[in-house]
């Protein structure tokens, strides 16, 4: 009877921890980012009153008696399931698919990890928490805070390289009827910071399998009779070794129309790369750009699915500006939880493999959140259980005491 006492007593423990447990899921059901937790329970011990016996002497063998006495808990486990995604629109809120955490920094240096993604910018431009832990981003084995800086600018570059990349291939048959003209266009900026938009046509050579003429055109340019506002050249691939050469350098482009009012003044560019360049058979996929951009101030910024904070300026240039840490655990459900909604690297989680988020073999939605993975119904049905066993081992200690009642009471 006494041991059936302290066996309801350890049940009543175990089950009020279940309930806290479930209450603090439970209010947490609308955390961004929270990872529910689970109780489960084991034996505490069994008294032995007679061991198990063998067989002998035509009699056959006998189990062990033994005695439960109670249970304890066993584990309350963090589960890390993936939850579902809710659409916010806003750019600083995030949400890993996958595997992984973000890595945030405290005071103190100290690195967390946290699966709710709704940042901010501070006064500085840091990007941190809620609670203003900094948003980190790992470079070259450092880890470092992310800085968006809202007053950015891109200085003006001139144009002094252009690109031709890609395929001219060697099998287009062409006639004088029938020619073959691949046009694009490009932007560069001159020596007086202007930018102009040049057409550049490749014409494949009519009775030459190697060549291609290439003209460049600004057509924003005035008129002037008698005057070409285009440059052309050809490229010749030897035949030796396929081996591409240019007949203009420089490639001095027509960029406004001179002071007498007779011609155009050029901008010469220098450097054509061609390393790139292929003469194959199959399809023409050459391409040609150029380097060079005006000045440009942070229009706005995104983040990409690896994890790429990428700013987008006013002369449309784009240009990383981090990239965010993933940080995974052999053992995520090691971590130690320690309120703000973060988690703590403990002995038993494993050390932090911090990378990209494809290193952790996920991607990172801009515009969401990853809600609390807490499942309502579950949750209530596990009240339920846990409310009935309570009960159960309430009844045990009264039944018990009956008995110690009527044992007390064979002395009168």
């Amino acid at each position: 009877m006494i041991r059936s006492m302290y066996s309801g007593i350890a049940g009543l423990k175990n089950f009020q921890t279940k309930l806290d447990v479930i209450g603090n899921n439970i209010a947490n059901v609308n955390t961004f980012g929270f990872k529910k937790g689970r109780v489960t329970f084991q034996e505490a011990m069994n008294q032995t009153i007679q061991g198990a016996s063998a067989a002998q002497e035509g009699r056959g063998g006998k189990n062990a008696l033994q005695v439960g006495l109670g249970s304890v808990t066993a584990t309350i486990d963090s589960v890390q399931t993936q939850a579902s995604l809710q659409t916010t629109g806003r750019s600083l809120d995030l949400a890993i698919n996958g595997d992984g955490f973000f890595v945030v920094s405290a005071p103190g240096g100290q690195d967390l990890y946290t699966r709710g993604g709704n940042f901010y910018l501070d006064e500085s431009g840091l990007l941190v928490t809620g609670e203003g832990y900094r948003v980190q981003q790992f470079v070259n084995g450092v880890q470092e805070d992310i800085v968006v800086n809202s007053s950015g600018v891109i200085p003006a570059q001139i144009t002094d390289q252009i690109t031709l990349a890609g395929n001219l291939a060697s099998n287009v048959v062409v006639s004088a009827a029938n020619p073959f003209v691949k046009t694009q266009q490009m932007k560069v900026v001159d020596d007086e910071g202007t930018e102009h938009t040049i057409e550049i046509k490749m014409e494949k050579v009519v009775g030459n399998d190697n060549e291609w003429d290439i003209t460049f055109t600004n057509h924003a340019l005035e008129d002037i009779d008698g005057v070409d506002k285009f440059v052309n050249g050809t490229l010749t691939f030897d035949p030796a070794d396929d081996e591409p050469n240019f007949d203009l350098n420089p490639i001095n482009l027509p960029v406004r129309v001179n002071a007498a009012g007779t011609g155009y003044d050029t901008y010469g560019i220098n450097n054509l790369d061609m390393t790139n360049l292929t003469n194959n058979e199959g399809e023409v996929s050459a391409q040609m750009g150029a380097n060079g951009n005006l000045e440009g101030t942070l229009d706005s910024f995104s983040v990409s699915a690896g994890g790429a904070i990428n700013a987008v300026y006013s002369n449309g240039q784009v240009r990383e500006m981090a990239t965010l840490s993933i940080a995974r655990f052999n053992n995520p459900s090691g971590l130690v939880k320690i309120g703000n909604n973060v988690f703590q690297e403990s002995v038993n989680s494993g050390v932090a493999n911090i990378g990209t988020s494809a290193d952790a073999g996920g991607t990172i939605s801009s515009g969401a959140l990853e809600m609390s993975n807490v499942d309502l119904s579950e949750e209530f049905t596990e009240m339920i259980t846990a409310q009935r066993g309570f009960q159960a081992n309430t009844r045990i200690i009264t039944t018990s005491d009956q008995i110690l009642e009527e044992l007390v009471n064979l002395k009168r």
